[in-house]
């Protein structure tokens, strides 16, 4: 690579390519049970692509910290696995059809079916870890694990109703930037960081984080079903409360809560239209305040890995920010 800054996604990928082969290996060896279900539904997940962003800002971390061995590939693959088996439970708790444009693995297998397999990838997860024979390791994968559980929870008490913004970060940060933040803090263990290096990465991952799903969730409003692979505006018609809604609500009139609030209730826009509540959040600027909210915290996570090095690592470290500021999906 050259000393030139890191500015585009094939020179990040051409980084880590080895290391991303491996993790893709190693997903299709771990996720492979001798029960046939299991095995398909996880093939089918990781068939279906994605950004692979979590594993890669642990590799960026380990290897921006001098750290280049196989647990980078073992753990890289296991915060995927994690993240993997959200992601069925999020589509059973969530009633979808789609997932990435494909059908999500609850309406292929059924509900029953799914959430025995997400345990399952939890729980293996656990036991690829558990090869690092590190404490360390486990016990932030357990903390990982309550606090993304207990946001879930939080989230269904809060389905239908306009919560604050600061109910709002912490239920993202649990549900999201809490992996974010532990890929990068697993990254640091295995360097050997100091406590200080270590709080500094995971604060990086926790403000990525944080950017990543206020993008997501302004995506949901904003771009179309064919670039999302799912029903505009799914979170709102869900009962949830992103930031871009929640500006509005705090900034809009009586009528115009009323109209959200009646989207929330109905959990549907049979009486209220998505162009009714696109035009509110226009007429209140709140899809650019949750984005200026958004490239704030892409600037904290910059700032946060001012003390290291230069390497080409960081550098990659310092484009994942804009990328995920940037991206379309």
């Amino acid at each position: 690579m050259s000393t030139l800054a890191i500015a585009t996604a094939r020179e990040v990928f051409e980084l880590l390519r080895d290391d991303l082969v491996a993790i893709e290996q190693e997903l299709g060896r771990d996720a492979a049970s001798s029960v046939s279900t299991i095995t398909e539904i996880a093939e089918y997940l990781r068939e279906g692509g994605g950004k692979r962003i979590r594993p890669s800002v642990l590799l960026l971390s380990a290897h921006m910290m001098g750290f280049f061995g196989q647990s980078a590939i073992r753990l890289g693959t296991v915060v995927e696995m994690v993240h993997t088996a959200t992601l069925v439970h999020d589509d059973i708790i969530d009633g979808a059809s789609t997932r990435r444009g494909r059908p999500s693995t609850n309406t292929t297998w059924g509900n029953e079916k799914c959430v025995l397999a997400g345990d399952w990838l939890y729980m293996q997860a656990f036991r690829v870890a558990l090869e690092e024979k590190n404490l360390r390791v486990l016990d932030l994968l357990i903390a990982l694990t309550q606090q993304m559980v207990e946001g879930e929870l939080l989230q269904i008490q809060k389905l239908g109703k306009a919560v604050s913004e600061a109910e709002y970060y912490d239920l993202i940060f649990r549900k999201t930037a809490c992996l974010f933040s532990t890929s990068m803090r697993l990254g640091a263990v295995l360097a050997g960081a100091s406590e200080a290096e270590e709080t500094n990465v995971a604060t990086y991952g926790r403000t990525v984080g944080l950017a990543f799903q206020i993008v997501d969730d302004v995506l949901d409003l904003t771009a179309t079903e064919e670039v999302l692979g799912k029903p505009v505006a799914s979170d709102l018609r869900e009962g949830k409360t992103t930031l871009a809604v929640i500006h509005a609500w705090d900034h809009g009139t009586a009528a115009d809560r009323q109209l959200i609030q009646r989207v929330l209730d109905d959990r549907s826009f049979e009486h209220v239209s998505r162009q009714e509540i696109q035009e509110i959040l226009k007429r209140h600027d709140s899809v650019a305040y949750a984005m200026g909210v958004a490239e704030r915290y892409a600037e904290q996570a910059r700032q946060a890995l001012a003390g290291f090095a230069e390497s080409d690592f960081k550098r990659a470290l310092l484009w994942v920010p804009d990328f995920v500021v940037a991206r379309e999906k």
